[in-house]
């Protein structure tokens, strides 16, 4: 008798699995991670970044906000996403950045990066877009520097009203970068000076 019940309360179970009031059959239950809302500048320009990026303590005192975008299958290793305020005007911050990918017969970066303009919640940003062999320089750009082949860097200058110019740099393997390509423009997306309506 104790055998008996034992196997219907087993089959009562399975027969509730399978009309829907647990996990169905062939469905993975992923679990879902909140987005990350941040600030810079003073708390004076807002921004949110996907919960699947890992916010790390900047290497140099000189960033503000540093994320390590997990690396894409096959890459060797993590991007790298950083935030910082500087000087100079756009087009000599956009000649910079070009300046660190190295120009070959095949790929000049003067010729090959695009280079885009767009409005985000009143304010003017503009989005560069560079692929090729990066010269990372871990010592500033008087440093050495290491020659990263099959790389890609998405860039962003943002024009604010009371803080200048903002710069929001993700490099990387080109897979790894081109698979978080949405995420970074979310982000830009999301950027806002907080004392706009």
């Amino acid at each position: 008798m104790l055998r008996r019940t034992f196997i219907f309360v087993l089959a009562l179970a399975g027969l509730i699995c399978w009309n829907g009031f647990g996990p169905a059959m062939g469905q993975e239950q992923t679990a879902t991670k909140e987005d990350i809302r941040f600030k810079v500048a003073q708390d004076s320009i807002q921004m949110t970044a996907t919960g699947l990026w890992k916010k790390v303590t900047p290497r140099t005192n000189v960033v503000e906000v540093e994320f390590a975008i997990p690396k894409a299958e096959g890459d060797d290793t993590d991007g790298r996403l950083t935030i910082m305020g500087s000087g100079g005007t756009v087009e000599a911050n956009i000649a910079r950045w070009k300046g660190q990918f190295l120009a070959t017969p095949d790929n000049d970066p003067e010729e090959t990066a695009k280079v885009e303009k767009l409005e985000v919640n009143g304010l003017t940003v503009h989005i560069v877009d560079i692929s090729g062999t990066y010269l990372d320089s871990m010592g500033g750009p008087a440093g050495p520097k290491t020659e990263r082949e099959g790389y890609r860097m998405l860039g962003a200058i943002i024009e604010t009203d009371d803080s200048g110019l903002y710069f929001v740099k993700f490099y990387g393997p080109h897979k790894t970068v081109s698979e978080n390509e949405e995420h970074f423009r979310k982000l830009i997306k999301s950027v806002k000076e907080t004392g706009r309506s």
